[in-house]
Protein backbone atom coordinates (compact mmCIF):
# COMPACT_ATOMS: atom_id res chain seq x y z
CA UNK A 1 0.00 0.00 0.00
CA UNK A 2 1.63 2.76 -1.41
CA UNK A 3 1.18 6.33 -3.38
CA UNK A 4 3.57 8.96 -4.19
CA UNK A 5 7.21 8.52 -5.67
CA UNK A 6 8.79 7.92 -1.95
CA UNK A 7 6.86 4.16 -2.15
CA UNK A 8 8.08 3.42 -5.52
CA UNK A 9 11.84 1.50 -4.15
CA UNK A 10 9.72 -0.40 -1.39
CA UNK A 11 7.92 -2.12 -3.77
CA UNK A 12 10.10 -2.31 -6.95
CA UNK A 13 12.86 -3.72 -3.46
CA UNK A 14 10.02 -6.88 -2.77
CA UNK A 15 9.74 -7.32 -6.62
CA UNK A 16 13.48 -7.66 -6.78
CA UNK A 17 13.92 -9.47 -3.54
CA UNK A 18 11.44 -12.57 -5.37
CA UNK A 19 8.61 -11.41 -2.47
CA UNK A 20 5.06 -12.53 -3.84
CA UNK A 21 3.70 -9.10 -4.20
CA UNK A 22 -0.30 -10.38 -4.54
CA UNK A 23 -2.16 -6.99 -4.86
CA UNK A 24 -0.77 -2.93 -4.80
CA UNK A 25 -3.29 -0.31 -3.14
CA UNK A 26 -2.96 2.84 -3.80
CA UNK A 27 -5.09 6.35 -3.91
CA UNK A 28 -7.36 6.79 -6.85
CA UNK A 29 -5.88 8.81 -9.85
CA UNK A 30 -6.19 12.61 -9.34
CA UNK A 31 -5.99 15.70 -11.31
CA UNK A 32 -2.76 17.41 -11.97
CA UNK A 33 -0.90 20.59 -13.71
CA UNK A 34 -2.18 23.40 -15.23
CA UNK A 35 -4.44 21.13 -17.58
CA UNK A 36 -6.08 19.49 -14.31
CA UNK A 37 -5.21 15.95 -16.53
CA UNK A 38 -6.40 12.87 -14.53
CA UNK A 39 -2.67 11.17 -13.59
CA UNK A 40 -1.88 7.83 -12.11
CA UNK A 41 0.17 7.97 -8.48
CA UNK A 42 3.57 6.73 -9.51
CA UNK A 43 3.06 3.68 -7.21
CA UNK A 44 0.24 2.47 -9.68
CA UNK A 45 2.49 2.98 -12.52
CA UNK A 46 5.15 0.85 -11.26
CA UNK A 47 2.48 -1.71 -10.33
CA UNK A 48 1.15 -1.85 -14.00
CA UNK A 49 4.69 -2.40 -15.29
CA UNK A 50 5.11 -5.46 -12.93
CA UNK A 51 1.55 -6.74 -14.46
CA UNK A 52 0.55 -6.66 -10.29
CA UNK A 53 -3.48 -6.10 -9.77
CA UNK A 54 -4.14 -2.66 -8.51
CA UNK A 55 -6.83 -1.52 -6.09
CA UNK A 56 -7.63 2.49 -6.17
CA UNK A 57 -10.71 2.41 -3.26
CA UNK A 58 -11.87 5.95 -2.52
CA UNK A 59 -12.76 4.46 0.79
CA UNK A 60 -11.20 1.93 2.85
CA UNK A 61 -12.86 1.78 6.11
CA UNK A 62 -16.01 -0.38 4.80
CA UNK A 63 -16.52 -3.97 4.65
CA UNK A 64 -16.23 -4.37 0.84
CA UNK A 65 -12.52 -2.98 1.07
CA UNK A 66 -11.69 -5.34 3.91
CA UNK A 67 -13.20 -8.36 1.43
CA UNK A 68 -11.40 -7.55 -1.29
CA UNK A 69 -7.69 -7.93 0.90
CA UNK A 70 -8.97 -10.67 2.67
CA UNK A 71 -9.59 -12.22 -0.73
CA UNK A 72 -6.10 -11.98 -1.71
CA UNK A 73 -5.06 -13.83 1.18
CA UNK A 74 -1.98 -11.97 2.56
CA UNK A 75 0.49 -12.79 4.80
CA UNK A 76 1.57 -9.51 5.66
CA UNK A 77 0.90 -5.97 4.36
CA UNK A 78 3.18 -3.34 3.72
CA UNK A 79 2.60 0.40 3.70
CA UNK A 80 5.19 3.22 2.39
CA UNK A 81 3.54 7.00 2.09
CA UNK A 82 0.11 5.17 1.46
CA UNK A 83 -1.57 8.50 2.59
CA UNK A 84 -4.75 7.61 4.90
CA UNK A 85 -4.69 6.07 8.38
CA UNK A 86 -5.67 2.38 8.43
CA UNK A 87 -8.65 1.06 10.50
CA UNK A 88 -7.55 -2.00 12.91
CA UNK A 89 -9.57 -4.43 11.12
CA UNK A 90 -7.29 -3.91 8.02
CA UNK A 91 -3.84 -4.13 10.21
CA UNK A 92 -4.77 -7.02 12.07
CA UNK A 93 -6.08 -8.72 8.66
CA UNK A 94 -2.68 -10.42 7.98
CA UNK A 95 -1.17 -13.21 10.40
CA UNK A 96 2.04 -11.36 10.60
CA UNK A 97 0.10 -7.98 10.80
CA UNK A 98 0.84 -4.94 9.30
CA UNK A 99 4.55 -3.32 8.83
CA UNK A 100 5.34 0.20 7.88
CA UNK A 101 8.05 2.18 5.85
CA UNK A 102 8.57 5.42 7.78
CA UNK A 103 10.70 8.42 6.96
CA UNK A 104 12.38 9.30 10.32
CA UNK A 105 14.09 7.80 13.24
CA UNK A 106 11.11 7.05 15.32
CA UNK A 107 9.53 8.10 17.91
CA UNK A 108 11.08 11.50 15.82
CA UNK A 109 8.77 13.24 13.58
CA UNK A 110 5.57 11.02 13.87
CA UNK A 111 3.04 12.39 11.29
CA UNK A 112 2.92 13.34 7.75
CA UNK A 113 5.84 15.35 6.91
CA UNK A 114 8.83 13.76 8.69
CA UNK A 115 11.55 14.89 5.98
CA UNK A 116 10.80 17.85 6.01
CA UNK A 117 10.43 18.59 9.40
CA UNK A 118 13.69 16.90 9.53
CA UNK A 119 15.04 19.58 7.65
CA UNK A 120 13.18 22.51 8.90
CA UNK A 121 14.64 22.28 12.29
CA UNK A 122 18.44 21.74 11.20
CA UNK A 123 18.65 18.22 12.29
CA UNK A 124 22.22 16.61 11.08
CA UNK A 125 20.78 13.00 10.89
CA UNK A 126 17.82 11.02 9.75
CA UNK A 127 16.58 7.71 8.83
CA UNK A 128 14.09 5.40 7.82
CA UNK A 129 12.16 3.07 10.59
CA UNK A 130 10.19 -0.24 9.92
CA UNK A 131 7.46 -0.52 12.14
CA UNK A 132 4.72 -2.45 13.29
CA UNK A 133 1.74 -0.66 12.28
CA UNK A 134 -1.09 -0.21 15.28
CA UNK A 135 -3.82 2.62 14.94
CA UNK A 136 -1.67 5.01 16.33
CA UNK A 137 0.34 7.98 14.24
CA UNK A 138 3.28 6.02 13.85
CA UNK A 139 3.00 4.58 17.40
CA UNK A 140 4.05 1.20 16.73
CA UNK A 141 7.07 -0.98 17.72
CA UNK A 142 10.15 -0.67 16.40
CA UNK A 143 11.27 -3.44 13.68
CA UNK A 144 14.30 -1.78 12.42
CA UNK A 145 15.98 1.51 12.26
CA UNK A 146 19.08 2.69 9.17
CA UNK A 147 20.30 6.58 9.80
CA UNK A 148 21.40 8.87 7.10
CA UNK A 149 23.47 12.17 7.19
CA UNK A 150 21.92 15.52 5.79
CA UNK A 151 24.24 17.73 4.19
CA UNK A 152 23.87 21.33 4.33
CA UNK A 153 22.71 21.43 0.53
CA UNK A 154 20.17 18.73 0.93
CA UNK A 155 16.27 19.77 0.24
CA UNK A 156 13.36 17.39 0.76
CA UNK A 157 13.14 16.57 -2.95
CA UNK A 158 16.94 15.32 -2.55
CA UNK A 159 16.72 13.69 1.10
CA UNK A 160 13.09 12.08 0.36
CA UNK A 161 14.76 10.52 -2.46
CA UNK A 162 17.49 9.10 -0.78
CA UNK A 163 15.27 8.12 2.40
CA UNK A 164 12.93 6.44 -0.54
CA UNK A 165 16.12 4.22 -1.36
CA UNK A 166 17.27 3.29 1.95
CA UNK A 167 13.26 2.57 3.05
CA UNK A 168 13.42 -0.03 -0.02
CA UNK A 169 16.64 -1.11 1.23
CA UNK A 170 15.66 -1.27 5.14
CA UNK A 171 11.93 -3.30 3.96
CA UNK A 172 14.06 -6.49 2.62
CA UNK A 173 16.75 -6.50 5.86
CA UNK A 174 13.70 -6.47 7.98
CA UNK A 175 11.92 -9.19 5.90
CA UNK A 176 14.82 -11.21 5.60
CA UNK A 177 15.23 -10.95 10.28
CA UNK A 178 11.67 -11.62 9.85
CA UNK A 179 12.09 -15.35 8.16
CA UNK A 180 14.56 -16.29 10.18
CA UNK A 181 13.07 -15.31 13.63
CA UNK A 182 15.58 -12.60 14.39
CA UNK A 183 13.73 -9.28 14.10
CA UNK A 184 12.34 -8.51 17.64
CA UNK A 185 10.07 -5.31 18.34
CA UNK A 186 11.02 -2.09 20.19
CA UNK A 187 8.43 -0.48 21.99
CA UNK A 188 8.66 3.59 21.42
CA UNK A 189 9.83 5.82 24.00
CA UNK A 190 6.61 8.51 24.12
CA UNK A 191 8.68 10.93 26.09
CA UNK A 192 11.05 11.14 22.87
CA UNK A 193 8.02 11.91 20.12
CA UNK A 194 7.86 14.76 18.24
CA UNK A 195 5.29 15.62 15.71
CA UNK A 196 5.12 16.34 11.55
CA UNK A 197 2.25 17.76 10.76
CA UNK A 198 1.73 18.93 7.54
CA UNK A 199 3.28 21.74 5.97
CA UNK A 200 0.83 25.19 5.23
CA UNK A 201 1.36 27.72 3.12
CA UNK A 202 2.14 30.02 5.58
CA UNK A 203 5.35 28.86 6.33
CA UNK A 204 6.85 30.32 3.84
CA UNK A 205 7.13 33.46 4.31
CA UNK A 206 10.97 34.43 5.43
CA UNK A 207 11.96 36.50 8.64
CA UNK A 208 14.97 38.47 7.69
CA UNK A 209 15.55 38.91 11.48
CA UNK A 210 16.51 35.36 12.17
CA UNK A 211 19.54 33.76 11.74
CA UNK A 212 20.77 32.76 7.99
CA UNK A 213 21.61 28.71 9.09
CA UNK A 214 17.55 28.68 10.37
CA UNK A 215 16.04 31.04 6.99
CA UNK A 216 18.55 27.95 4.95
CA UNK A 217 16.77 25.53 7.04
CA UNK A 218 13.24 26.94 6.10
CA UNK A 219 14.36 27.41 2.12
CA UNK A 220 15.27 23.75 1.91
CA UNK A 221 12.79 22.45 3.81
CA UNK A 222 10.10 23.67 2.05
CA UNK A 223 11.00 23.20 -1.16
CA UNK A 224 9.64 22.40 -3.61
CA UNK A 225 6.56 22.62 -1.82
CA UNK A 226 5.41 25.22 -0.37
CA UNK A 227 8.36 26.97 -0.74
CA UNK A 228 9.56 30.22 0.84
CA UNK A 229 8.88 33.85 -0.01
CA UNK A 230 9.59 37.57 0.30
CA UNK A 231 8.42 40.24 -1.41
CA UNK A 232 10.28 42.48 -3.75
CA UNK A 233 8.90 45.73 -4.93
CA UNK A 234 5.47 44.58 -3.81
CA UNK A 235 6.03 41.41 -5.58
CA UNK A 236 6.37 37.95 -4.31
CA UNK A 237 9.40 36.25 -5.33
CA UNK A 238 10.26 32.49 -4.48
CA UNK A 239 13.61 31.69 -2.84
CA UNK A 240 15.59 28.31 -4.21
CA UNK A 241 19.15 26.53 -3.72
CA UNK A 242 20.71 29.02 -0.48
CA UNK A 243 24.16 29.10 1.41
CA UNK A 244 25.05 30.16 4.69
CA UNK A 245 27.95 33.15 3.93
CA UNK A 246 29.71 34.08 7.39
CA UNK A 247 30.55 38.09 7.64
CA UNK A 248 33.61 37.75 6.54
CA UNK A 249 32.85 36.22 2.87
CA UNK A 250 30.28 38.12 2.88
CA UNK A 251 32.34 41.44 3.33
CA UNK A 252 34.51 40.25 0.29
CA UNK A 253 31.34 39.73 -1.54
CA UNK A 254 30.16 43.46 -1.20
CA UNK A 255 33.78 44.69 -1.71
CA UNK A 256 34.28 42.97 -5.25
CA UNK A 257 30.99 44.00 -6.06
CA UNK A 258 31.85 47.40 -5.11
CA UNK A 259 28.21 48.52 -3.62
CA UNK A 260 29.89 50.27 -0.56
CA UNK A 261 26.80 49.47 1.51
CA UNK A 262 26.46 51.26 5.08
CA UNK A 263 27.10 49.87 8.26
CA UNK A 264 25.21 48.23 10.08
CA UNK A 265 23.55 46.48 7.51
CA UNK A 266 19.71 45.62 8.42
CA UNK A 267 18.55 42.28 7.57
CA UNK A 268 16.54 41.67 4.39
CA UNK A 269 19.10 43.99 2.35
CA UNK A 270 20.31 43.14 -1.08
CA UNK A 271 23.66 43.20 -0.67
CA UNK A 272 24.96 41.39 -4.47
CA UNK A 273 22.88 40.54 -7.01
CA UNK A 274 25.31 39.16 -10.00
CA UNK A 275 25.86 35.81 -11.39
CA UNK A 276 27.04 34.24 -8.11
CA UNK A 277 23.34 34.98 -6.88
CA UNK A 278 21.33 37.62 -4.89
CA UNK A 279 23.59 38.12 -1.19
CA UNK A 280 21.00 38.99 1.45
CA UNK A 281 21.62 40.13 5.29
CA UNK A 282 19.77 38.19 7.94
CA UNK A 283 19.65 38.34 11.49
CA UNK A 284 22.88 36.85 11.56
CA UNK A 285 25.26 35.93 8.63
CA UNK A 286 24.00 36.63 4.94
CA UNK A 287 22.64 34.22 2.78
CA UNK A 288 23.66 33.63 -0.79
CA UNK A 289 20.39 32.33 -3.23
CA UNK A 290 21.20 31.02 -6.46
CA UNK A 291 17.34 30.26 -7.91
CA UNK A 292 14.29 31.90 -7.76
CA UNK A 293 10.75 32.17 -9.27
CA UNK A 294 9.15 35.50 -9.72
CA UNK A 295 5.08 35.78 -9.43
CA UNK A 296 3.92 34.31 -12.25
CA UNK A 297 6.89 33.14 -13.68
CA UNK A 298 9.48 29.58 -13.73
CA UNK A 299 11.91 28.64 -11.46
CA UNK A 300 15.01 30.03 -12.92
CA UNK A 301 18.96 30.89 -11.79
CA UNK A 302 19.22 33.91 -9.87
CA UNK A 303 21.57 35.49 -13.01
CA UNK A 304 18.67 34.29 -15.75
CA UNK A 305 16.32 36.12 -13.73
CA UNK A 306 18.44 39.31 -13.34
CA UNK A 307 18.71 39.53 -17.02
CA UNK A 308 15.22 40.36 -17.30
CA UNK A 309 13.95 41.37 -13.22
CA UNK A 310 17.08 43.97 -12.20
CA UNK A 311 17.46 44.42 -8.76
CA UNK A 312 19.05 47.63 -6.68
CA UNK A 313 21.39 46.96 -4.30
CA UNK A 314 20.61 48.21 -1.17
CA UNK A 315 16.93 47.66 -1.62
CA UNK A 316 14.74 45.80 1.44
CA UNK A 317 13.43 42.64 1.20
CA UNK A 318 9.89 42.59 2.83
CA UNK A 319 8.98 39.91 5.08
CA UNK A 320 5.11 40.87 4.46
CA UNK A 321 4.06 39.85 1.51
Amino acid sequence: MGTPEFAVPSLSGLLAHGEHVVAVVTQPDRPKGRGRKLTAPPVKQRAIDAGLPVLQPEKIRGQDFLHRIRDFQPDLIVVTAYGRILPGHLLNLPPLGTINVHGSLLPKYRGAAPVQWALLNGERETGVTIMQMDEGMDTGDILLTEKISINSHDTSTTLMKKLAELGGQALIAALDLLRVGKLTPRRQDDSLASAAPPLTKTMGRIDWTKPAVEISCQIRGLDPWPATYTSAGGKRLRLFRPTVVDRETAVNFINQSATGLPEPIAPGTLCCADNRGLLVACGRDFLLIQEVQPEGGRRMATDAFLSGHPLIIGQQFETEV
